[in-house]
């Protein structure tokens, strides 16, 4: 096998990795809540503990692999998370969890932006579209399949087993990419400057602001240290901005957001985003806790999603090279909005043909159209010599949204501060948290009419 076909399979085994540990968690949390005691925000914890940290740092990941050499970065993000899998596993307690998880979060951070950044570099040309066709179609399948193969193995053994089973592949993943040591062009620059004085603000700041929406509804929001907490996060992140501003080299160069067009996708990607995230970590608990499905069944309860987006994804592409992103990204928002709605009556004594099947087709059909024009002018709003840096802000501002939607829509909802998930009182916040999510789904539609265009337009 090619060096550069070793680089190719590297990339799909780490990142798999990482995309089927962000789906499959989600299954996971029912039982992890029974198993130690978990109450809504240390259910909110687990899913925040590791994307607080990715999407703070997932830009610093880049950087760290254009200083030290992507390949290098890359290893070590994958046996760190590797390892941090493992510490989840084994967890005995919530603290441990959390903390096993923040770990796998800063693993993530080094993986993510590097993987894509790998095939970069090993290849050009038709080549290079080729092996990013392959990774986008690798990753799409273990996003699908995910929740299916993690409800097997809890429903079989222990959601402990959703952690245990993804360490061999990054491993796997490590030893590969070390195997191809010189299958693509130098990619370190030993002259580059990487802002840790940003990175740190950024994810200071931004665990403030969460720490105090996970904790406010229980332990009130005027309650002092819920207070410093917000007040600490948000004036860390307007520092943030301000060094970003004066920093020579950023690690958000804020004048990308002159630009309409990349400043509309990105807004777009944190409300729709947001929507997805905070509807997916709400419905898996809805549908163990109350309706009573064990973890196989909630988890295939949503192929028809991943099933309508493999099929219809490439027509919507097609359609948005030849039409323009407005059409498919506003219309694709608001199906995503209805189907928001019709999961409001997943409720008890609903059925899954009367009831999720619905939703879950309508709301399959809005991701369809949306998601692969929102990646496509993610990745081309700025011009080539960016193209790295659109990436990985988008990446960011995709993993920003389950942020702060796992810990603002449970609070909107009347759902935060619960010490127990199963009881009667969530079901009614889950219908409540469906309307939240489909708005953030119309807000999303409105930021794409605007900002977008359609067939010969040309946004600046």
């Amino acid at each position: 096998m090619s060096k550069n076909r070793l680089t190719l399979v590297a990339s799909v085994l780490g990142s798999g990795a990482v995309f089927v540990e962000s789906t499959i968690t989600s299954v996971a949390l029912p039982s992890m809540g029974r198993d130690l005691h978990l109450g809504m925000a240390g259910l909110q914890w687990v899913m925040n503990g590791y994307l607080l940290p990715v999407s703070a740092l997932i830009l610093l990941g880049g950087a760290l692999g254009d200083r030290f050499a992507r390949r290098r970065v890359f290893a070590i993000g994958l046996v760190a998370f590797a390892l941090a899998s493992l510490g989840c596993a084994a967890a005995p307690s919530e603290p441990t969890l959390i903390a096993a998880r923040v770990v796998q979060g800063l693993a993530g951070a080094l993986v993510v932006p590097n993987s894509l950044a790998l095939l970069e570099t090993a290849y050009t040309g038709d080549e290079r579209g080729a092996a990013i066709g392959h990774w986008a179609a690798w990753s799409a399948i273990s996003t699908a399949f995910g929740p299916l193969v993690g409800g097997m193995l809890i429903d079989a053994l222990s959601w402990r087993w959703v952690f245990i089973c993804v360490a061999p592949f990054a491993l796997a993943a490590a030893a590969v990419v070390v195997l191809a040591p010189s299958a693509d062009r130098p990619d370190a620059t030993e002259s580059a400057r990487v802002d840790y004085v940003g990175a740190a603000l950024a994810t200071l700041g931004l665990a403030g602001v969460v720490g105090a929406l996970v904790a406010g509804p229980g332990a009130g929001f005027g309650q002092s240290l819920v207070l410093a907490a917000g007040l600490g996060g948000a004036a860390l992140l307007a520092i943030f901005l301000f060094v970003e501003h004066r920093t020579a080299h950023p690690l958000l160069p804020l004048d990308v957001f002159r630009s309409r067009r990349f400043s509309g996708v990105n807004a777009t990607t944190v409300v729709v985003y947001a929507a997805l995230s905070g509807l997916f970590f709400l419905l898996m608990l809805e549908l163990q806790n109350v309706l009573g499905y064990s973890a196989l069944a909630a988890g295939a309860s949503l192929l028809p999603i991943n099933v309508l987006m493999l099929v219809l994804s490439p027509a919507a592409g097609r359609f948005s090279a030849r039409h323009g992103a407005r059409l498919p990204m506003t219309a694709g928002a608001l199906v995503a909005a209805a189907g928001c709605l019709l999961f409001a009556r997943v409720q008890p004594g609903a059925s899954y043909a009367g009831a999720v099947l619905p939703a879950a087709i309508v709301f399959g059909l809005g991701l369809s159209a949306f998601v692969a024009p929102l990646t496509t002018v993610a990745l081309s709003a700025l011009d080539e010599g960016r193209a790295g840096l659109a990436s990985g802000v988008n990446n960011a501002a995709a993993r920003l949204a389950g942020l702060l939607a796992t810990a603002v829509i449970p609070a909107v909802s009347g759902l935060g501060g619960l010490h127990r998930v199963d009881q009667a009182s969530f079901a009614s916040g889950f219908a409540t948290s469906t309307i939240w999510c489909a708005g953030l789904c119309v807000a999303g539609a409105a930021i794409a009419f605007v900002t977008m265009e359609s067939l010969g337009e040309i946004v600046t």
